[in-house]
């Protein structure tokens, strides 16, 4: 089993800047691909980044190409998003999630098999 938990959300103004962590427990976290999700409230969850298990690969959703980074640091079991010029728009909980098995990583939330529980983002105007 894999448990994942994510921090670093927080309120920001529009413009700014935040760090997700995602700190994984249990075996194998170097063999997962990761993704980073979102969900609004009374919106879909939304693909946000993904990263391969090497960290060779990543993937971005339109909305954070060029203004996020997806990265991970396998000896410490985490993976981490770099939110830049953030916007009212962002405004959402943030999810991450591991798909194992040497993945590349995906944009479908149900390529995922473990997921954690969320931090909430709010950019101001």
């Amino acid at each position: 089993q894999v448990q994942l938990v994510e921090s670093g959300g927080g309120l920001v103004q529009a413009g700014g800047s935040l760090r997700l962590s995602c700190a994984a427990s249990g075996r194998g976290f170097s063999s997962y691909a990761m993704g980073w999700f979102r969900q609004a409230p009374g919106e879909d969850r939304e693909f946000v980044a993904a990263i391969s298990w090497s960290g060779g690969r990543t993937y971005y959703a339109d909305s954070a190409k060029g203004r996020f980074t997806i990265s991970r640091d396998n000896a410490k079991n985490t993976v981490y998003l770099q939110m830049n010029s953030l916007k009212p728009t962002d405004t959402a909980v943030y999810y991450c999630a591991a798909d194992p098995g040497f993945k590349y990583g995906s944009s479908w939330w149900y390529e995922y098999d473990y997921w954690g529980q969320g931090t909430q983002v709010t950019v101001s105007s």
